[in-house]
């Protein structure tokens, strides 16, 4: 999920009013101009798909990952599996959020029109057909697959090395997924300010590139950015995403390890004879 900071952060041609230097300036001046909620909005559309989106997610990758391991390797663990499995759970995770990512983004934009995320998708359905939600729906699986292989394969590598038996350890869980999310992030900042600009469809940014309509696909995106910005447009953003992600990540393992532990813990006490 992208705070809005970060979305207003990787804008390509702001208005210069809500131009930032950094995560807390942005906060800061956000909040002071615009409300102290105004962080959060589009928080709600977000939460609704957030719940089927990280079941899916989860028991995808652990469903495949233990597949996988057995036609990878019978005993261990195998990084090309963590990978695979985690790009293949990415493909139902983000298949449901991505709609949610659109209403969210476009109310976060600095002067947006919609004031609900009800009347966001009427308008964008209305005026841009049900295609918009999923526009940049391949960018988002370019940027998350490798964005999740990364992480699943950083996760698991870091475990083997501070938990090396595996059992519940909320310290090293926390670690491990804060640091694979932190990487993951940075490595694909490029891609995620591609997503950004596909998804918000930024006016004053197309305009300054001569793009009339909308844009699409991509290499489009990729073209738009370098055009307006250069090499340093592709990394617009980065510290706010590194933060943003570092806690999500690890909150995201801990919670999901400390379930994992519990559920097993209960199935093993009801197999045990009394």
């Amino acid at each position: 999920m992208t705070p809005m900071w970060q979305t207003r952060m990787q804008s390509l041609n702001p208005d210069p009013k809500a131009q930032y230097t950094n995560v807390y300036g942005a906060l800061k001046k956000i909040t002071r101009t615009e409300g102290f909620w105004r962080p959060l909005r589009g928080l709600n559309v977000m939460v609704v798909g957030a719940g089927p989106a990280h079941a899916m997610y989860f028991a995808c990758y652990e469903n495949m990952k233990r597949t996988l391991n057995d036609v990878f390797r019978h005993q261990g663990n195998s990084h090309l599996a963590n990978g695979i499995a985690g790009s293949m759970a990415t493909l139902l995770h983000d298949a449901v959020m991505n709609p949610a990512e659109v209403v969210k983004q476009r109310m976060q934009m600095y002067n947006s029109p919609h004031r609900s995320a009800l009347s966001c998708i009427r308008t964008v359905w209305r005026t841009e057909g049900w295609g918009a939600f999923y526009r940049s729906y391949s960018t988002q699986l370019t940027m998350n697959i490798p964005f999740q292989s990364i992480h699943f394969i950083t996760y698991e590598f870091l475990q083997e090395q501070v938990n090396p038996h595996r059992v519940y350890n909320p310290q090293s869980h926390i670690i491990s997924g804060g640091l694979a999310g932190a990487l993951a992030a940075a490595a694909t900042t490029p891609l995620d300010v591609c997503k950004t600009l596909l998804n918000t469809q930024e006016n004053m940014a197309l305009n300054l590139a001569n793009i009339s309509g909308r844009l699409s696909g991509m290499a489009n995106a990729f073209r738009t950015v370098y055009r307006l910005n250069g090499l340093p447009g592709y990394f617009k953003g980065m510290r706010a995403r590194v933060i943003h992600q570092m806690p999500s990540t690890a909150i995201s393992w801990s919670v999901y390890e400390f379930f994992k532990y519990f559920l097993t813990k209960r199935k093993l006490e009801n197999r045990t004879p009394y």
